[in-house]
C-alpha cells in the first residue's frame, strides 16, 4: 500500500521525444488535412463550374425539345402526350439519382418533372426562389443560375423561361449528392495522410530517441542521484558533439562544484546536520532534549607538548584526529566539538546499526587509545631510524620525541541533554548542553588520577547491562567520588572487555576489589595492606589516601578538590 501511494504521488515524467513527435505529428496532420481541405474546396469550385456547363448543355437540349413538343402539341392538342415525351427526354439526360428537370409555371404549378428518385409535387415549394426568377423575368432576364429547396433538399442549377409553354425550364442537381463523391475522396485521402503521418511518426520516434538518447541518460542519472541523495558525474564519453552533450557537461561541472561544497560542508558539520540539511533544504535553529551518551577525550601533558613543538603541534594533532575522528564516526558517533587537545563526541543522535549508544562509546574509547598507541609506535620507529642513521638523538630531538608520544584519557557519561543547533542564521553551530557533558569531562580528568584508560559513569554501566545482550564488558568499580562542581557523589567504573582479562589481571582486579571494599567500609588500615599488595596502577591513589586515618565522618565518598 505504501509503495502504491508513493508511486501515485510520484510525478509522471513524459519523455521529451514523445512530446516532440506528438507535437510535430499534430502539426503535420493539421497541415496536410488543411491542404487537403483547401484542395477539396478548389476542386469543388471547379466541379461546380464543370457541372454548370453540363447542366447548361442539358438545359439547352431540354429547352429545344420542349419547343418542338409545343409545336406538336399545337398540332394534335394532346398535352399529356407532349408532357410525357418531354419527361422521357429529360430523364435520359440525367445521371444522378436526385438530379431534376422540371417545368414551373409562373403561379408555381409544376408542368412536368423528370427524376430517377424524386417524386413530383403539384406546386414549386420554394416561393422565395420563384419570386426571384419572376422578378428577373419582369426585368427582361429570362435565364440564369438558381439555388432552391425541394422536398427539403438543397439544389443548384440553371433555368430558362420558355414563352411557348409560359414556364421556366429548370435543370438542377441536389447539393449533397453532388458533393458526396468529393467527400469520399477527402475522407480517403485523409485516411491515407493519417496512416502515412503515423508511420512517419514511428520512424521519427526511433530517429529522435537515437538523437536524444543522452537526454534519457542524463534524466535517469539525475533521478538516480535524487533517489540515492548523492551527486555523481554523468558518463558522456560517447556522447555526440551537440547541445544536449553540452547540457550534460554543464551539469557535471555544477555537480562537481556542489559536491565539493557538500564535501566541505560535511567536514565542518555533523552527519545528522548534513542529512537534515539535504532532506529539508535548510538548517533551523532548534533542538530537543534527548537521551544521549557523551564521550570526552583529552591529550595529557598538552601544555608541555605545545611548548616543545610550537607550530608543529597542528601537524601532530591532525595526525591523531584524522584517525580518531574516523573511529568515532565508524560507531556512529557525532563530533560535538574539537577544542585544541580536547574532543567531545555524542552517541545516540544518529540511527545506529550497532548495539547501543553507550556500548558504542566504550568501544570507541578503546579504539581511540589504539589510535594513540599506533601513533606512538610510529614515532618510535622514526626515533629508531634516526638513531640508526646518526647514532643517537640530540637533546632537542629527545624533547621532541617525548612530546610526540601522545597519551589520552577518555571519560564517558550519559543521560538527558539538550542537543541541537544554536547561534543565529548568520552563524550557527551544533552543540550538546547538559550536566552530563561536564561530567564526561570530569571523568576524563580522573583517568590521570586513577591511571586507567577509560572511566565511565553508572549510567553507562546500567545502559549497557540492561540493554545489550552478551555485551562482554566487565565494569570494575573504581570509587565513589564527588567531582568539583557537584554536591553528591557518584560511582565510577573502569570498563574492561572480558576477552582482555587474563589470569594475572583477574588476580590483580580481585585484589583491588577486596581492598576497595575495606576502603568503603572505613577500614583503611586493612585496606592499605590490600592496596599495597595490588599491582594495578589503579591502587596507587588509594595507597596515598590510606596513609592517613579514615575521617570520622567517612561516608565512602571522596571529594575531588580539582577538575
Amino acid at each position: 500500500m505504501i509503495e502504491q501511494e508513493e508511486r501515485r504521488k510520484k510525478p509522471r515524467i513524459i519523455p521529451v521525444t514523445l512530446k516532440i513527435v506528438i507535437t510535430f505529428t499534430i502539426f503535420i496532420l493539421v497541415s496536410n488535412l488543411s491542404s487537403n481541405y483547401i484542395n477539396l474546396v478548389y476542386n469543388r469550385a471547379e466541379h461546380i463550374n464543370l457541372m454548370n456547363q453540363l447542366i447548361i448543355k442539358d438545359l439547352k437540349s431540354v429547352y429545344a425539345f420542349c419547343s418542338n413538343q409545343f409545336e406538336i402539341y399545337s398540332f394534335d392538342r394532346n398535352l399529356d402526350k407532349s408532357i410525357v415525351a418531354i419527361e422521357k427526354k429529360s430523364l435520359f439526360e440525367l445521371k444522378n439519382k436526385k438530379a431534376l428537370v422540371m417545368g414551373v409555371k409562373k403561379d408555381g404549378e409544376i408542368l412536368f418533372q423528370s427524376s430517377k428518385t424524386v417524386s413530383k409535387l403539384e406546386k414549386f415549394s420554394d416561393k422565395e426562389s420563384l419570386s426571384l426568377i419572376l422578378k428577373n423575368l419582369k426585368s427582361g432576364k429570362k435565364e440564369g443560375f438558381l439555388n432552391y429547396k425541394y422536398h427539403g433538399d438543397e439544389y443548384f442549377g440553371v433555368y430558362k423561361y420558355n414563352s411557348k409553354w409560359e414556364s421556366f425550364v429548370i435543370r438542377s442537381e441536389e447539393v449533397n449528392e453532388f458533393y458526396q463523391r468529393s467527400r469520399e475522396i477527402f475522407t480517403n485521402v485523409s485516411v491515407v495522410i493519417i496512416v502515412i503521418t503515423l508511420f512517419i511518426a514511428l520512424i521519427g520516434i526511433f530517429v529522435l530517441r537515437r538523437i536524444l538518447r543522452y537526454i534519457r541518460i542524463i534524466t535517469s542519472s539525475i533521478t538516480s542521484m535524487i533517489k540515492n541523495q548523492r551527486l555523481e558525474i554523468i558518463d558522456l564519453s560517447k556522447a555526440p558533439n551537440d547541445d544536449i552533450t553540452y547540457l550534460g557537461i554543464a551539469f557535471n561541472a555544477l555537480s562537481s562544484s556542489i559536491d565539493n561544497l557538500v564535501s566541505i560542508f560535511q567536514k565542518f558539520a555533523n552527519q545528522d546536520v548534513v542529512q537534515k540539511a539535504y532532506n529539508e533544504r535548510e538548517v533551523k535553529l532548534e533542538g530537543s532534549a534527548q537521551d544521549l551518551t557523551i564521550l570526552f577525550t583529552d591529550i595529557k601533558s598538552f601544555t608541555y607538548i605545545t611548548e616543545i613543538l610550537g607550530n608543529d603541534i597542528i601537524k601532530l594533532l591532525n595526525l591523531h584526529y584524522d584517525r580518531a575522528i574516523r573511529e568515532i564516526m565508524e560507531y556512529d558517533g557525532v563530533i560535538g566539538s574539537i577544542i585544541g587537545d580536547a574532543l567531545l563526541a555524542v552517541y545516540g543522535a544518529l540511527d545506529s546499526g550497532y548495539k547501543n549508544k553507550s556500548y558504542q562509546a566504550v568501544v570507541s574509547g578503546y579504539r581511540l587509545h589504539e589510535v594513540a598507541l599506533s601513533l606512538r609506535n610510529r614515532m618510535e620507529n622514526i626515533k629508531e631510524d634516526i638513531i640508526s642513521e646518526k647514532g643517537k638523538l640530540t637533546v632537542e630531538e629527545k624533547k621532541v620525541y617525548k612530546a610526540v608520544l601522545l597519551e589520552i584519557g577518555v571519560g564517558i557519561d550519559g543521560g538527558h541533554v539538550f542537543y541541537g543547533t544554536i547561534g543565529s542564521y548568520v552563524r550557527m553551530t551544533n552543540t550538546v548542553i547538559g550536566d552530563n557533558v561536564n561530567s564526561a569531562s570530569r571523568l576524563e580528568g580522573l583517568t590521570r588520577i586513577y591511571k586507567v584508560p577509560v572511566i565511565c559513569s553508572e549510567y553507562v554501566k546500567n545502559d549497557i547491562e540492561f540493554n545489550v545482550e552478551n555485551y562482554g564488558i566487565r565494569f570494575v568499580e573504581i570509587d565513589t567520588v564527588q567531582v568539583k562542581g557537584k554536591t553528591i557523589g557518584s560511582k565510577i567504573y573502569w570498563p574492561i572487555f572480558e576477552d582482555e582479562i587474563d589470569e594475572e589481571l583477574e588476580k590483580k582486579l580481585k585484589s583491588f576489589e577486596s581492598g576497595l571494599k575495606l576502603y568503603m567500609e572505613g577500614d583503611w588500615v586493612n585496606a592499605k595492606k590490600k592496596f599495597s599488595r595490588c599491582k594495578l596502577p589503579l591502587a596507587d591513589e588509594f595507597k596515598l589516601r590510606t596513609e592517613e586515618k579514615c575521617p570520622k565522618s567517612w561516608n565512602g565518598i571522596w571529594e575531588m578538590k580539582t577538575k
